[in-house]
Parts: structure tokens; sequence; C-alpha cells
């Protein structure tokens, strides 16, 4: 069992990273998971019920969220306009990246992540700008999003897997999370200068469509001509979320009985550098395969914080990034460069606070 089951961890870790496999990971994934669950003989039908319903919350928010988006694009885009004519602009950006953190545990990271796509062609900045402002708006979103269930699939599967109630994340998390989400504010206030078309031309901006392009988010695929989303597109994303958390509750499942037998062990601080490897994989996909319901609350604190930092720091490892970088066109080498040093520096003081805590 350990040796099919380390096969299967490997494949999960280093396949995603063929393009054929990155086009089709929720299927990939899915795979993974029924077989992690054959080899570890856990399969039921109990798992089986559990694996269809756990999906259900966020892919209902994914689809309401994508549909109030589509329906509403245009008084947001005016809404932007206005709200950033009527403050400062570093003030504009700092609480723009605040409050779509927060607001990212509501309307889901991937609705989030198709906002900030949507203010940032607005705001028409600079290339060195507008990878800064992805990067710090990609982690405040990957960590606000995890404050509730419905925000992002790892949220969906940790909550799920340990049978908790819906405010769980938040009252685990919360205090650490939201100041996080601050702090990344902040520094996008400071280091986020005004684009060409910032305040007084933010209105011009905002009537131009943005070129046809093509999205490739580790699966999510959408094509758009502006910056709304066909229903189709929308239905889509919908059954791949769908899909993928299903895929995450086999995998899960599957990978409880080696957790238990290698990891429930382990230093929480030894499993929260190990989990850097969160910056490669979907940090949803070794959620499924670290949580269980045998660790204490500050174990699972630990793993999801060193899981929500690090996913922040390359491309692969947070759907947000993913989205992002693919509509903006924004190179791995482009984000790493900016986005490594500070997940490493937050990793590094989050580190220090847990130490001085225990």
């Amino acid at each position: 069992m350990v040796i099919g089951l380390s096969i299967i961890l490997l494949l999960v870790l280093f396949l995603p990273f063929t393009k054929f496999v990155e086009r089709n990971i929720e299927v990939f994934l899915f795979v993974m998971g029924i077989a992690a669950v054959i080899v570890s003989q856990s399969f039921s039908w109990h798992l089986v019920k559990e694996a269809l319903i756990h999906p259900l919350s966020i892919t209902i928010a994914v689809l309401i969220a994508g549909l109030l988006f589509r329906w509403f694009e245009k008084p947001i885009e005016k809404g932007i306009v206005w709200i950033s004519n009527a403050m400062p602009y570093r003030l504009f950006i700092g609480l723009f990246v605040v409050v779509l953190g927060l607001l990212s545990s509501i309307i889901t990271a991937i609705v989030a992540a198709i906002v900030l796509v949507a203010v940032i062609s607005i705001l028409r900045l600079d290339r060195k700008t507008e990878i800064r402002l992805v990067v710090l708006a990609c982690f405040a979103i990957g960590l606000g999003a995890v404050l509730t269930p419905i925000g992002e699939p790892l949220s969906t599967i940790v909550v799920s897997k340990l049978n908790e109630d819906f405010f769980y994340l938040l009252k685990l998390v919360g205090t650490s999370v939201i100041p996080a989400v601050i702090i990344f504010g902040v520094i996008a206030a400071f280091m986020v200068k005004p684009g060409q078309h910032s305040l007084g031309r933010l209105e011009a901006a905002a009537g131009k469509e943005l070129e046809k392009q093509s999205v490739e988010d580790g699966g999510l695929t959408a094509e758009a001509s502006s910056l709304s989303e066909s229903y189709r597109e929308i239905l889509i994303r919908g059954l791949k979320i769908y899909l993928f958390v299903m895929a995450l509750t086999f995998l899960g499942a599957g990978f409880e009985p080696f957790i238990e037998a290698y990891l429930l062990d382990l230093s929480p601080l030894v499993l929260y550098w190990i989990n850097m490897v969160s910056a490669v994989l979907d940090n949803a996909t070794l959620a499924a395969a670290e949580i269980s319901p045998a660790m204490g609350d500050e174990t699972v604190k630990d793993i999801l914080m060193g899981l929500l930092i690090s996913g922040g720091m390359l491309i692969p490892g947070n759907i947000p990034n993913i989205i992002a970088a693919g509509k903006l066109k924004i190179t791995s080498k482009e984000y790493a460069r900016f986005a490594f040093p500070i997940g490493l520096a937050a990793m590094a003081i989050y580190f220090v606070i847990i130490v001085l805590v225990k």
C-alpha cells in the first residue's frame, strides 16, 4: 500500500508540470483520487456520497458569483472609476487589495481573480507595477479565501474532512490571515505607482475592451473578447470546480492511512516548511493529502498557513495566480522574480511568530 500511494503522490506532484495534464488537471486528479482510494482500500459508498455532496457549496457559489459579475460588469467598472477618483490613489490600491482579499471568502477566489484582472485592465499600469499588484493581490486573495468553506477548494476540503461548521476556519486562522491580508494591502499601497490612465483618465480606459485572449488556469480554461464571460464559460468553470473538489475528496480519503503512518508524528514546524512545495502544486491538493481529523487545531493551523503563504510564491501554487497570470500574460519568471522573495519573507516572519507564540 505504501509503495502504491508513494507512486501516486509522485505522479500528483510532477505530472501537472506537463502540458497535457495541466490542461486536464481535474480529470487527472480524479483518476489519481480513485487510484488512491483503491490502493488504500478506503473505498465505500459513504465516501462516494461525500464526494458528490462536498463540492456543491463552492460550485454553486462560483456559478452565482460568475453570473452576478457578468450581469453587473458595467456598474462594477463605473464604481471602480468613481471610487478611484474619490480618494488618493495609493489609498485606493491598498483598500482594493484588502477588500478583494477578504471578499474572496464570499465571492470565491476564482471570481476575485477575475475582478482583479478587470480592475488592472482599467488602471493601465506599467508592466513592472502591474506584476507587483497581481502578486500582492493574489497573496491576499489566496489567504482571504480560506476564511469560509465556499472561498476556495482548499477550505472546502479542510472543513469537510474535519467535519466542522461554516465558521471553523475563520475562528482557527482568522487572527493570522486577516492581519496578513491587511499587510499585503499596505505593501501594495506603497509599491504600486499610478498608471497612465489613473484617476481622471480611468473612465476612458474603463470603456475599452480587452483584446481577445486565451486563459489557461490549471485546467479552468476560458476565452473572452472583453472582461465578461459567456454563460457557457461560467458553466464549464463551475463543472470543472465540482470535479476538482470531488477529486480532492477522494485523494484526501485515499492518503489518510499514509498520513497517519508518516506525518502525524512530525512537528507542525517541520510540516510548515515541507509545505513550501505548495508553491509548485495547488495547495488544495496538498491539504487533501495532509489534513486529518486526528490532528489538533494548532497543527492544522500551522499546516494551513504554510500552504496558504507558499501557495502565492509561484504561478502553479494557487488558482488566483494561474487565472491572473494567464489573462495578463505574465510569465512564470516575471511572477517568481517578485513573488518568491515576498513569499519567502512572509514564511520566515510567520515562522518566527509561531515559535514565539508556542
